[in-house]
């Protein structure tokens, strides 16, 4: 028998690796951490289910979180944002891509004939709030510089004392607001165009949707959708046959300058927000092409934004504040310092603002959300709350009621398969949900492995990674 000294192990991490290995139910432990498939951040609980038959009430299986070699269940933190988690988000954006792909081209509840439908993918920008640094094709920035394509300069302002930030950050936080009054507008133009009244057209058409939110280099918002039209109930009725891809494409392009929101304030002044008047309106190729525009591209080129996104924008990918207070009882000092939070007895203290890792601009945003959620006119704009994503306070990713299928359903179908494997790994009888019915307790302990298990995790996700690159060169070879 080998026996290790430990003390002459200079890392805390592979110490602590070491007494997992050594645990007596280390197999447990590491297909606990297997079947998170590389998540960062995991939730751990602690409590209790029982399965019981509902007629006669005979307990037929019972499980513990004790029982386990950590001492509770890990679950997976399903962040979206690479940045935090790359196992969650890949997997959020995988569901995001099947969510659109069956709205195009049919599965998952949605018939295949929904391939058939009137749709485009539009894009909506934000509009300009002052020069910036860019890069055209053919010829230098206003600065007189050609940028690479990585110059941190990039999306900011020529002149930061003039660049408008207050109307930045308002067009941020509205956003959600504003694609709400285009699709009203929209389907009043639909209705226009086809010579018939709103009631009329709900009665013989509907307009089905779903989009996603990316921030530009600027530090604003703009939106990517895919548009469609149906028949009154739905994918799975076709449009008339005089609700075209035309009509369609006009009356996007009529309803976008149509969306404007009023904000006044004595601070601000009175602004107007709408969007920006460059925006693009794309037919969807028919299914089966090798289009740019086709169901497969448009629905990877969309799922990659939620992801990835925000993080692109060089902001911060968590709120400045703990997440019980969220800002409530932060004053803001006059050289930027935001002071400790009194709601939670400091323990929500925020850094200073000059110290953060973010670029000029982006720290400038910041601030302005700052000073513009201290003002009672913006209270429900919760400005404090969202400054790390620089106001914008939106879903990254919404669809319609009748677009496609649900996140949640996605979810729920990929928790029955992992449940049917457990069982049939077990040599368990799979459940009949009609005669059982499981009883649970549930309370949060935390986030997060320890520092061996954390090591465990990163071997896990490094080695699907490696296979996921196999298969895709395997497959494009």
């Amino acid at each position: 028998m080998v026996t290790l000294d430990l003390r002459h192990v200079a890392s805390p991490a592979v110490r602590d690796l070491l007494h997992l290995v050594n645990h007596p139910d280390f197999d447990r432990a590491q297909q606990q951490i297997e079947r998170l498939g590389g998540c960062i951040e995991p939730v751990r609980l602690t409590g209790h289910t029982t399965t019981v038959d509902a007629t006669t009430g005979e307990v037929l299986r019972s499980y513990t979180a004790s029982d386990e070699p950590t001492g509770s269940l890990l679950t997976t933190c399903g962040n979206r944002r690479a940045s935090r988690c790359p196992a969650c988000s890949r997997l959020y954006a995988a569901d995001t891509y099947h969510l659109i792909r069956a709205g195009l081209s049919g599965g998952k509840t949605v018939p295949d004939t929904v391939r058939t439908h009137p749709r485009v993918f539009a894009t909506l920008t934000a509009p300009s709030f002052g020069p910036v640094h860019n890069r055209p094709d053919a010829r230098p920035c206003r600065c007189g510089t050609r940028h690479e394509p990585t110059d941190p300069l990039l999306g900011t302002p020529l002149n930061p004392a003039t660049y408008d930030y207050a109307g930045a950050v308002l067009f941020n936080a509205h956003a959600g607001a504003l694609w709400a009054r285009f699709t009203t507008y929209l389907r009043r133009e639909i209705a226009t165009r086809l010579g018939i009244t709103q009631k009329a057209a709900r009665a013989v058409l509907r307009v089905s949707f779903a989009k996603v939110a990316e921030y530009q280099k600027r530090g604003l918002v703009h939106f990517h959708a895919v548009i469609r039209l149906d028949g009154p109930d739905g994918s799975t009725q076709p449009p008339p046959p005089y609700a075209t891809v035309d009509v369609l494409t006009d009356a996007i392009r009529a309803a976008a300058p149509r969306a404007r929101i009023s904000v006044t304030s004595d601070a601000v002044g009175e602004r107007e927000l709408g969007w920006g008047q460059e925006f693009d309106v794309r037919e969807i190729a028919a299914f089966g092409t090798d289009a740019e525009f086709s169901d497969q591209a448009v629905a990877a080129y969309v799922a990659k934004y939620p992801t990835k996104s925000a993080d692109a924008s060089g902001t911060l990918d968590r709120s400045l504040f703990c997440r019980p207070c969220q800002g409530r009882g932060a004053t803001l000092l006059p050289h930027g310092t935001p002071l400790p939070c009194t709601a939670c007895d400091g323990t929500g203290q925020a850094r200073p603002l000059p110290r953060l890792g973010v670029a000029r601009h982006v720290r400038q945003m910041i601030r302005t959300c700052w000073e513009l959620g201290r003002l009672p006119e913006f209270a429900d704009l919760k400005l404090w709350k969202w400054a790390h994503m620089l106001g914008f306070r939106g879903h990254f990713s919404t669809k319609s009621r009748s677009y496609s299928t649900t996140l949640g359903a996605l979810r729920a179908a990929r928790r029955a398969w992992h449940t049917e494997q457990a069982h049939a790994h077990a040599g368990l009888p799979q459940p009949d949900l009609d005669t059982t019915l499981v009883l649970g307790h549930w309370t949060y302990l935390g986030t997060g492995y320890s520092p061996g298990a954390a090591l465990l995790a990163a071997n896990v996700w490094s080695r699907r990674e490696l296979e996921r690159q196999f298969a895709a060169e395997e497959g494009c070879g």
